[in-house]
């Protein structure tokens, strides 16, 4: 949450010619504003929604599922367990980063329903991140540390690092 998964995954994308697929704004695009779904519906019925996005993305047998693609997923999606096992056919990366790297972000965004963007916005953070975290660097085959670097220094790097990954052409990243 707030590590520069549009800013990397656009630039990414652009520099490996597939197409950026974030599932937050599918989610949008289809059901509205994620933080009226939180008001109307609750986190559970988000998570819901994302797990399903993410399958029709990821899964070869849903219509349009598995194509290459960066895709960016919501901060809390790799905490379904359908979409842990559906990420084994992809490429996952972490972006790895610190509070301090992130607080400017989220205080200044206050579009994140689990952020309020207000003084506790950086508790809030530290605590989803560590429950998180763990669950990222199990699943991820790249763990990029976003603490350093440009946004073009970090796709770099990344693209350096996935050139050598042995799946990543096989369907998303």
């Amino acid at each position: 949450m707030a590590v520069g998964k549009t800013a990397i995954g656009t630039d990414l994308a652009a520099a490996l010619g597939v197409p950026f697929v974030d599932t937050d704004a599918v989610i949008v695009a289809k059901h509205g504003a994620i933080a009226g779904i939180f008001a109307s519906h609750g986190e559970r019925h988000f998570r819901q929604l994302e797990a399903k996005t993410i399958a029709g993305i990821l899964d070869p047998a849903s219509a349009g599922g598995a194509k290459v693609c960066v895709l960016s997923l919501g901060g809390g999606a790799v905490l379904d367990s359908g979409t842990q096992q559906l990420l084994h056919r992809a490429t996952v990366v972490h972006l790895d980063a610190d509070l301090d790297t992130v607080r400017d972000r989220i205080r200044k965004n206050t579009g994140r329903p689990l952020l309020d963007g207000g003084a506790d916005a950086a508790v809030r953070w530290q605590q989803l991140a560590t429950v998180r975290t763990p669950v990222y660097r199990r699943l991820a085959d790249i763990t990029l540390d976003v603490r350093h670097g440009s946004v073009a220094e970090l796709v770099a790097a990344l693209t350096a690092a996935l050139t050598i990954h042995p799946h990543h052409q096989n369907g998303p990243l």
